[in-house]
């Protein structure tokens, strides 16, 4: 059983398809505990009872607005709420966080993304619940820490930008998994693949520069020719 499947995840939102292509989404990513809800006000009774770990909760709503079963939710609940929102104005995302959101996002998303983002704020909830147990995640001499958003090799920190920990992170999470450059670009870039090759094959010769000993012969991020990326421990193998 993955440890995906203990979560709790409950998806507010009007519009079917939207629902049904989330639960998808999640469901890829080895979570099945999925709650479907189309209105502000029963997803408040229902987190109310069902206490989810998680929230995806969609601003626009046929009776009240995301914003204001936010509000409610805050009342008893301290789950992570990731908006979904038509809107993508900085003030809109500000009224999100200050209510009590922990995330937003501006539709249109990719699943995806959504996907990897919930993994994320799942995992800051448990570290907030678990101070004791921070987890890095730990790959032959490497030492990735996703709070911290830090890298160490042998005791010594590697310098990355934003978004090449990003890569790294979610290579690392899904280690001895091959993932198409097409996956890659989608949930970190959070857009269409479409003439990602470039981009992707330049960010990962950085990563390979900064972390392998020898870049011309990488140990921990392999290419699979035709197929992506595995990230791999050498003293595993």
């Amino acid at each position: 059983m993955s440890m995906n499947d203990e979560y709790r995840i409950m998806i507010v939102d009007d519009e079917p398809d939207i629902l049904d292509l989330l639960e998808k989404a999640l469901n890829i990513e080895g979570y099945r505990h999925i709650v479907k809800i189309d209105n502000g006000i029963s997803a408040v009774e229902s987190c109310r009872k069902k206490q989810p770990d998680i929230i995806i909760l969609d601003v626009m709503l046929p009776d009240v607005d995301g914003y204001e079963v936010c509000r409610r939710v805050r009342k008893f609940s301290t789950s992570p709420i990731l908006f979904l929102s038509s809107k993508n104005d900085e003030l809109d995302k500000i009224l999100g966080l200050a209510v009590g959101g922990d995330d937003y996002v501006a539709k249109p998303f990719s699943p995806k993304e959504i996907a990897y983002r919930v993994k994320a704020q799942l995992r800051r909830a448990e570290y907030q619940r678990n101070p004791s147990k921070r987890m890095c995640l730990k790959i032959g001499e490497l030492s990735i820490d996703p709070e911290g958003c830090c890298v160490m090799k042998s005791n010594t920190a590697i310098d990355l930008t934003a978004r090449e920990f990003e890569i790294l992170q979610y290579l690392a999470e899904n280690k001895g998994r091959v993932i198409s450059r097409e996956r890659l670009y989608e949930t970190i870039w959070g857009e269409d693949s479409f003439g990602c090759d470039n981009t992707m094959m330049v960010h990962i010769r950085h990563l390979r520069e900064k972390l392998e000993d020898n870049p011309a012969a990488p140990k921990y991020i392999i290419t699979m020719k035709g197929l992506g990326y595995k990230m791999v421990d050498p003293y595993e193998r």
